[in-house]
Parts: structure tokens; sequence; C-alpha cells
């Protein structure tokens, strides 16, 4: 079975070619320190060729959700290496994925402050869960071209303290509505300055971010996720495609891991021009190795893999409930299913007692 086969992404050794996809589980403190149960809920699933975490906050300016952990003080980084040490000693490799949500968030849980945007435009049409229920997006203070280059700044410290902490890599969070993907999109980001306007203006966010990763990481341990064909989040934009191969394009002068690509997990029959299938879309344009992310199920991925579309497959609910994935599907062994009531939150129920095979 291609998914169980050895493979080298980046500079980075996996002993197959199944990655669990990032998943926010909320399980953090209030400080943004991931506790025990975390790091049994890694090691229990470091039977993946490649981890690639929760999205994880670069700053406390990053944070939109509650419970979120982050990587900016001394205490998580301390946390988290609890979890580099378990997931490596099971024989996996972690990679760390770096969030700032932008938008995406809400003042009632950031202390009276409105969250940040590139530009002055709410979210339309969706609620953010809050400590005082669901509530309607608010208007976001846009960004000051200062205070952009302090974000990736932020990003770049970020970097270092997830190295610090153990991890064997980064990836960069562009993807599903958060700030990278914010500043993407014309929809979201009518900005004026040298961040906004022309595609090569605004892709210039993630490209600097990428660039000062990768002099942190060195070459083959810097990734990025790209939702090319997500409407999420208000991520509407009159030109994907052009934006993205524009984008991927140049990602090839960096000395990059891999393009974490996430196919359309949503309706978008009213994009006629935005594509369909993003593999096929975008993966010939990078010289970098292709996670394919999106709904996968083993005879999708497999064929994926045996047709080159991409180097690897990631999946998410299914590695949830799946602490010993692989297993399972190279016996064609019954999947456990995911309880979605206890993704968000919560204790151990839902988090570290799925069962596994003997």
């Amino acid at each position: 079975m291609k998914l169980t086969e050895k493979v080298t992404i980046g500079t980075v050794e996996l002993k197959n070619r199944m990655v669990m996809a990032p998943m926010t589980r909320s399980r953090a403190n209030a400080d943004g320190i991931i506790q025990d149960i975390t790091v049994t809920y890694y090691q229990q699933r470091s039977t993946a060729g490649l981890i690639v975490t929760e999205a994880t906050n670069i700053s406390e300016q990053a944070r939109g959700a509650l419970f979120t952990p982050g990587i900016y003080s001394d205490a998580q980084v301390e946390a988290w290496r609890n979890v580099t040490n378990a997931v490596h000693q099971a024989g996996s490799r972690i990679f760390m994925q770096l969030w700032h949500t932008g938008r995406v968030g809400h003042s009632i849980d950031k202390n009276g402050i409105l969250p940040v945007a590139p530009s002055a435009i709410a979210i339309e049409g969706q609620q953010h869960h809050t400590s005082q229920g669901a509530q309607p997006y608010e208007t976001p203070r846009a960004l000051e071209t200062h205070e952009v280059k302090q974000i990736i700044a932020d990003y770049i410290e970020a970097g270092k303290k997830a190295k610090a902490a153990g991890f064997d890599g980064v990836e960069l969070h562009g993807a599903f509505g958060y700030l990278p993907n914010q500043f993407l999109v014309d929809g979201a980001n009518k900005r004026t300055d040298e961040y906004g306007g022309s595609i090569e203006n605004r892709s210039r966010f993630v490209l600097e971010i990428l660039a000062g990763l990768t002099e942190v990481w060195g070459a083959g341990k810097v990734g990025v996720k790209l939702s090319p064909s997500i409407p999420y989040n208000g991520m509407i934009d009159s030109d994907p495609v052009a934006l993205y191969s524009y984008l991927i394009t140049q990602c090839n002068a960096l000395p990059l891991a891999y393009l974490h690509l996430m196919q359309p997990l949503l309706p978008i029959e009213q994009f006629p021009h935005w594509s369909k299938d993003v593999l096929k879309s975008f993966r010939h344009l990078s010289k970098h190795s292709v996670i394919a992310n999106g709904g996968y199920q083993m005879e999708n991925a497999e064929k994926t893999l045996l047709a080159g579309e991409a180097d690897a497959i990631s999946f998410g609910s299914l590695f949830l409930a799946n602490p010993d994935l692989p297993q399972r599907f190279e016996l064609n062994a019954e999947l456990n299913a995911p309880d979605r009531s206890s993704f968000y939150g919560g204790t151990e129920k839902g988090y570290i007692d799925y069962p596994v095979l003997h």
C-alpha cells in the first residue's frame, strides 16, 4: 500500500505517507498552555508519518478562540516540549502549525480589543463562538503597515520558539480564512500599501513570513497550508486560480518542505471559475512536495498517491477517532466513528479514549 510506504518530505524522513492534519481541539488552559492529556493525544497518534499540530497562536493578539494553545511564552514552549519528546520516542515526526486568526475572533474574549485584519471588513453570514455564546462578527480594525511588519516578526519569533520546543518543522496556516488568507483574497484585502491591491502585493505577507521562517529553520522544514477553493470565513476572491498560481510559483524560490493543499470542502457552485480539483489546478506548478487534504478516505487517498497527484495525504477526523489509522488501513479494519460533540473543548472523552486494535 502506497499510503504506508516511507517518504521524505522536504528534508524530513517519514515512516509512511499518512499525515495527521491540524485540528483545533480547544484543550489548552486559559493561558494557552497545553495539558498532560494533549501529550497523550499526540503520542497515541504517532502512528502517522507526520503530525501537524492543532493551529497554535503566535501571539496574544493572534488568539481568536478560547482554550487554544500558544507558542509565545516560555511556559508554552516547555509544555510543547513534552509533546515533541513523546512523538519522537514513538518514532514519528511533528510540525507545529503557526496561527494568527486575524478577524476570526471577537472582542468579548480579547479583553474588549477588536480583532485585526488587512481591512476593516467584517465576516458576513456567520457567527463566532464566544464565552457568551454565538455572536455576529464585528468589523475588525485595519492594521497599519508597521503593524503588519510586526506580525511577520511575531511569526518568525514563534518559529524560533517552535524550534526550541523540539519540533521537526513548522507549517504556516495560510488557509481557511485566517490572517494570511485574509491578506491573499481581494474580498477581504482592500489595502493601498505594499500589502494590498495587486496579486503580487496581496501575496507579499505570506511570502515574507515563509522567507523568514526558512531563514530560522533552513531548507526543507517549513510548509504552508492553502485553501484556494474554500469560501469559509468570507474568503471570496475574484480570481483564485490566478492568485494561487502566482503564490505557488513564487514559493518555488523558497526552500520549503511542502505545500499542504485543501480540496474544496464546501459547495462552490456559485463560483464556476474556481478550481474544483485543487491538485489538478496547482500541483504541476510546484517543485515542492504536496500533501493533499480534504475528506480523503483510504481508497481515494491511495488512488491519489498512485497517480502521483500528491506525495502524502493528511487525514483529520479519521486520525482523531482512530489513533492506529495506518494499521486499520493495512488490515482494512473497521474504523471508529468520530464523536463530533467532543471535537472542541472538554476532557479525555472523545480525545484520548478512542479504542485501538490489538
